[in-house]
């Protein structure tokens, strides 16, 4: 029997523009689900998960130019938002309220990504650079250079020892976080890093494209470990499930796809959305897959476990 993914909820008109960014996280104060939007509208929205419905909590409004990133912290207490109007804030989950403004430079807080210690903030640049933010300073601390292009999109793995980023010419960097060393420059792509994301063990890495393909990499040795096609068009974002046996997809042919991580076989495709999907990501457990689109809607995904 093959597994039934499903589209659980459609919330249509969630923002007044597109929508660009999603995170998802688990509330450690009360167990809640949390979900953390970012809009073209200037707005970030705070949703609670509950009953299979979602909740509006909070509409956080402070951004001039469009908000292009947003992420929620490992403990669910903390969201950080990014604008094309340079600033970073840092909103309380809980009371909605802004806890702090960092005003990161023109262009320079392209995509964000907490670490897994709560403890930073990593910012890509349209230098090249990728800049750590102190969570509790609201300061730039430190800067990791690419020696690149436009950095596109972050992630740090899961063990705290690694940050990969993407470039708008399709080069991904890893660097030690410790060291700060940069370890590996992977080529494999030859157009813009929309997206990239650690598997759950830190073991791979994959990166999703506007040249249509997400690849799939070994962190330790560098090597390419599969190629795998499907999207008609841009692939803006890349995701995998918690418990490292799936991954989903999301790109600007209106589609959402999940694979299987060891065949890397497409199993699903959903195409619910009527415009490009910027960002696709599971829950804590893995049971949920929520999606943000063009089209101004959130989808809801259920998963067989």
């Amino acid at each position: 029997m093959p597994l039934m993914y499903t589209v659980q909820l459609k919330q249509e008109q969630a923002h007044d523009d597109s929508i660009w960014s999603v995170a998802w996280a688990k509330s450690e104060k009360d167990g809640s689900d949390i979900i953390a939007t970012g809009s073209v509208d200037d707005y970030v929205k705070i949703w609670k998960w509950e009953n299979e419905q979602l909740d509006l909590r909070y509409s956080l409004e402070g951004h001039q130019l469009g908000v292009v990133s947003v992420d929620i912290n490992q403990t669910g207490t903390i969201a950080a938002s990014s604008s094309l109007d340079s600033h970073i804030r840092l909103w309380d989950l809980e009371s909605g309220k802004q806890l702090k403004t960092m005003d990161a430079g023109p262009v320079d807080a392209w995509t964000i990504a907490f670490s897994p210690d709560c403890k930073y903030l990593a910012t890509g640049s349209h230098t090249g650079k990728i800049n750590l933010f102190g969570v509790e300073s609201g300061r730039k601390e430190s800067a990791l250079d690419t020696r690149g292009k436009f950095t596109l999109s972050i992630a740090y793995s899961p063990d705290g020892k690694y940050i990969a980023s993407g470039a708008i010419d399709g080069i991904v960097n890893i660097f030690d976080i410790h060291t700060g060393k940069l370890l590996h420059t992977l080529e494999g792509h030859a157009m813009p890093i929309r997206s990239l994301c650690f598997s759950p063990d830190s073991q791979l890495l994959a990166t999703a494209s506007d040249d249509g393909h997400i690849k799939i990499y070994d962190v330790q040795h560098a090597n390419l470990a599969g190629t795998l096609s499907g999207h008609g068009s841009w692939v803006l974002s890349v995701n995998f499930s918690p418990d490292n046996t799936h991954f989903v997809s999301s790109s600007s042919d209106k589609s959402v796809k999940i694979w299987d991580a060891g065949t890397r076989q497409c199993i699903a495709t959903f195409y619910d959305h009527y415009d490009q999907v910027w960002q696709a990501k599971y829950n804590g457990n893995g049971s949920k897959i929520v999606s943000v689109s063009d089209d101004r809607a959130i989808h809801i995904y259920d998963c067989p476990l």
